[in-house]
């Protein structure tokens, strides 16, 4: 059995390089990892922000003394999506929340705006 030595160097080069591709997907899975544990405050502000919509929406309509049926009748909508986004568990569309401002009586800009 006679194998040549530029064979034997060429497959230890296939086998580096299959190691070093390897070696690399590895430390960028772990770069991946370590930015989203490191996201978790940005994380928890986003849902705090959330909560402060629902917030803004609850505090928006009882100003107008409105109930959550009133409100959800007048723009189309169920009752549990008002609720829904006043407890912060779902946003309102674009197009619900441009129906909310207008019925508060005023602009979404400005009901964004008192979002903290």
């Amino acid at each position: 059995m006679n194998i040549s030595i530029p064979l034997l160097i060429g497959g230890f080069v296939i086998y580096l390089a299959i190691a070093a591709v390897i070696i690399f997907l590895v430390v960028l899975v772990i770069r991946a990892l370590l930015k989203y544990i490191r996201s978790d405050s940005v994380r928890r502000e986003k849902a705090r922000i959330t909560r402060s919509l629902g917030e803004t929406l609850k505090e928006n309509r009882t100003r107008c003394k409105m109930t959550q049926e009133f409100v959800a009748e007048s723009i189309g909508v169920s009752r549990q999506a008002v609720s829904k986004w006043e407890s912060g568990t779902s946003d309102p569309s674009t197009s619900n929340l441009l129906a909310l401002a207008k019925l508060y009586g005023m602009s979404a800009e400005d009901l964004l705006k008192q979002v903290e």
